[in-house]
Order: structure tokens, then sequence, then C-alpha cells
């Protein structure tokens, strides 16, 4: 691994090379130098056509993000910042936030239980008590 290359999660490491950089002007602020600077970044990674992606990754992060993709390409854009390298960090860290997410697994599958007797007795019993603190602050009968 060197040292362009994106740490996603444990065996998926994208090259630097499979890395694409788009830059243009981004509006906001900037002062004088808001028009001549390219500080917007667009970073695109061919995820359908990338050999660094495990298959079975691949086809868990296609499914999760078929509507981000075009032509199972993935492109994060970064503005917020008015240095380009500022942007730069920011494109590469959200788009390992995004694939970090589309490749996590399944979250275990909930199995239903239910109240034990004793925690049912427990609840009817609290509710009870509840009730007669109340009845309590009310008027006392004459």
């Amino acid at each position: 691994m060197s040292d362009g290359d994106l740490l996603v999660r444990g065996p998926l490491v994208l090259p630097e090379r499979e890395l694409h950089w788009r830059f243009s002007r981004a509006s906001g602020p900037g002062g004088q130098g808001v028009n001549t600077t390219d500080s917007r970044v667009e970073l695109s990674f061919d995820l359908a056509g990338s050999p660094s992606v495990p298959e079975h990754l691949r086809e868990r992060a296609l499914a999760r993000l078929g509507a981000r993709l075009v032509d199972g390409v993935l492109t994060i854009a970064a503005s917020e910042f008015r240095s380009q390298l500022r942007n730069r960090d920011a494109a590469r860290e959200r788009l390992a936030d995004v694939l970090r997410a589309a490749t996590a697994p399944e979250p275990a599958k909930r199995r239903p239980t239910k109240p034990s007797k004793a925690a049912k007795r427990r609840r009817v019993d609290a509710k009870t008590r509840r009730g007669q603190l109340k009845r309590l602050r009310g008027r006392p009968d004459e």
C-alpha cells in the first residue's frame, strides 16, 4: 500500500491509480481568488470495473449504491473549503465513508423474544404502585 492508496476496510484498499480527479471553480467565499483557483474537487471511482474490489464486496456495494452510480462510477464532489488540498482530503474521506457503509455486512437478524412471567408481574406491580401514589395526591374523602 502506497501513500496515495485509500484504505476503506480490511480487504478493501483503493489504489491511487484507480481514483480520478477533476477540478473546477467553486462557488462561494474566496475573495479575489475565487475566480482564479480551481478549488472544487470531483473524485470518481469506477466501482463496477475496479479489479481491486473483491467480488462479494462489489456486488453488495453495487446493489446498495445503485441510485448514486452512473455507469458503475461513483462520483464525490467537495467544495466546502477554500483550499483545493482540503477539498481533496474531504472527498477522499467521504468516498471511504460511502464505500465503508455500502460494503458493511448485513446486521444480524433480530430474534423476537417474549417477556417472562416475572417481568410481566413486575410491570403490573409497578403500575399498581404508581396508581396508588397518584390516588394519595387527591383530596381526602370526607
